[in-house]
């Protein structure tokens, strides 16, 4: 309804974001490096990432995965997980080995530019292939979103390599290019190479890329690792608020750019708050709250002190 005598209406509406409905395409980085593997992800749907970590590191990590195994380490409960594969999920609630690897500069840039602002870990574990396992069925990560192809993905993940990665002792297999199909094709296993590569490195790929776990021929196990993200806005597999004590997450133990990849930060203007309350904040309160007798009359509106959440430009 327009104003009488061309005013303008004081109950008018804002005007629209056009920033945030028409958003510009991603510029390449400015670093060379970096936009080299941008443009190979672009291309192929992975990179390997050389030298991304030490020697040391990588032994490091190799021991406190032993460590972790115990001696009677678990194996897989289904071929996809492998009945010769040993897996420790919920990493960030056992170790701070791993940490390192969730905040490497050359994965981070290449989050910022494949996936959106304040983007999640989708799962983190540790993956042993073991002699005598088998190939791994070929899939791609975020097929569990069930969105037709072909298509942006909603996920990105990293190897982190910790054992040379051969043809004979599992290597991952991808498919190059598979990024770009859509639904109707399905990968031939005469497609898929082996990522062979050092030690050291890592192998970076998108959730719409045709993937695979190596059947490991050799007499050896094979010492890997996963990072998976996720964007802000659909679920992780794995639920890091509940499979980690918060506690750690609040107390700084953990680094913070991890914390906010965890979720406990919410995806501006506002994904994943609780009770009107920014995840942190909600956390602390529900901590409290553990401690004390069922409030079956909470107050209708939250109030709970602590830094109020700003935009930030990039995780790095």
């Amino acid at each position: 309804m327009k104003p009488a005598n061309g005013k303008q209406d004081p109950q008018a509406a804002d005007p629209i974001d056009k920033g945030y409905y028409q958003r510009r395409a991603k510029e390449l980085p400015s670093d060379p490096t970096l936009r080299g593997y941008v443009e190979q992800v672009l291309k192929d749907g992975y990179v390997v990432i050389p030298n991304a970590f030490t020697e040391e590191e990588a032994i490091e990590a190799i021991a406190e995965t032993d460590r972790l195994h115990g001696q009677m380490p678990k194996v897989g409960r289904n071929a996809f997980d492998g009945f010769k594969t040993n897996r420790v999920l919920s990493l960030l609630g056992k170790t701070r080995v791993f940490d390192k690897f969730c905040l490497l500069p050359q994965v981070l840039a290449l989050n910022d530019f494949f996936l959106d602002d304040d983007y999640l870990i989708y799962i983190m574990e540790t993956i042993v292939i073991n002699p005598g396992e088998k190939n791994q069925v070929l899939h791609h990560d975020d097929s569990v979103t069930r969105l037709p192809r072909p298509r942006p993905p909603v996920t990105a993940a990293i190897m982190v390599v910790l054992d040379d990665y051969t043809e004979l002792n599992g290597a991952t297999r991808i498919v190059p290019g598979s990024h770009k199909w859509g639904s109707d094709r399905l990968p031939d296993e005469r497609e898929a190479i082996s990522a062979v590569c050092p030690r050291g490195s890592i192998v970076y790929f998108l959730g719409t890329t045709w993937h695979s776990g190596g059947a490991n021929r050799s007499d050896k196990p094979r010492h890997a690792a996963t990072i998976q993200f996720c964007q802000p806005y659909i679920r992780p597999l794995e639920n890091l608020m509940v499979g980690v004590d918060p506690r750690r997450a609040l107390s700084g133990e953990i680094p913070d750019k991890i914390v906010d990849m965890m979720g406990y930060r919410s995806a501006i203007p506002f994904i994943g708050y609780a009770d009107g309350l920014n995840p942190k904040k909600a956390t602390r309160r529900m901590i409290r709250r553990l401690g004390e007798p069922i409030d079956y009359n909470p107050p209708a509106f939250a109030s709970e002190p602590g830094e109020k959440e700003t935009r930030r430009a990039s995780k790095l």
